[in-house]
């Protein structure tokens, strides 16, 4: 059972992550490449913390989904968005050193901390810029990633710490975000 639910999970991580993809190809959006180069990295630790801790089936979702970063992160040097700030490049450099207590521990439990804390703070740039900017984002990524995460948590083989605390994190993100980028978008229109 937890088998099929992480197969859903990954599959709904493909389905929020293409739309997503073709919009960035397009330019309907524009993903902030100082966010999306730290959730490269940040996706790619939490895999392996949750594959070291037991996750199992339960990394699978997350491994999907870091494919997508990674390529969105590459397209998003090309046609994300430029209006890049001092206050941006301050958030990248804290989640980028945020990566040295991980490195020095090498323990997954104070990895997937270090990183879902590096996390939130690589949400600000794309905040700051979909609060001034709210056509260059849409809700499906983020709507999908809450799904997405939900099946992790339940698809998971082991509950623990390193297993558990990025997809509670992006679930209450993702809920944020989406319902920011839809308030956002009614209010400009309106």
């Amino acid at each position: 059972m937890k088998e099929t639910i992480a197969i859903i999970a990954a599959l709904v991580a493909v389905a929020g992550n293409v739309p997503y993809l073709l919009d960035v190809i397009k330019k309907r959006v524009q993903p902030h490449p100082y966010t999306w180069l730290v959730w490269t990295i940040v996706s790619a630790v939490t895999f392996f913390g949750q594959v070291a801790k037991g996750a199992g089936w339960g990394a699978v979702p997350t491994g999907a989904a870091e494919i997508f970063t990674v390529i969105i992160f590459f397209f998003s040097l090309r046609y994300g968005f430029k209006n890049i700030i001092k206050t941006d490049t301050y958030f990248l450099i804290a989640a980028l050193l945020g990566l040295i207590p991980w490195i020095l521990t090498k323990d997954p439990t104070i990895s997937v901390i270090i990183v879902v804390s590096i996390d939130l703070i690589a949400f600000v740039p794309t905040l700051r810029k979909t609060w001034k900017h709210p056509k260059t984002e849409t809700p499906i990524l983020y709507s999908m990633n809450v799904l997405r995460h939900a099946l992790t948590l339940f698809s998971l083989q082991a509950y623990n710490i390193a297993t558990m605390l990025h997809s509670i994190a992006m679930i209450i993100t993702n809920s944020m975000m989406t319902s920011f980028i839809i308030a956002r978008k009614e209010k400009i229109i309106k």
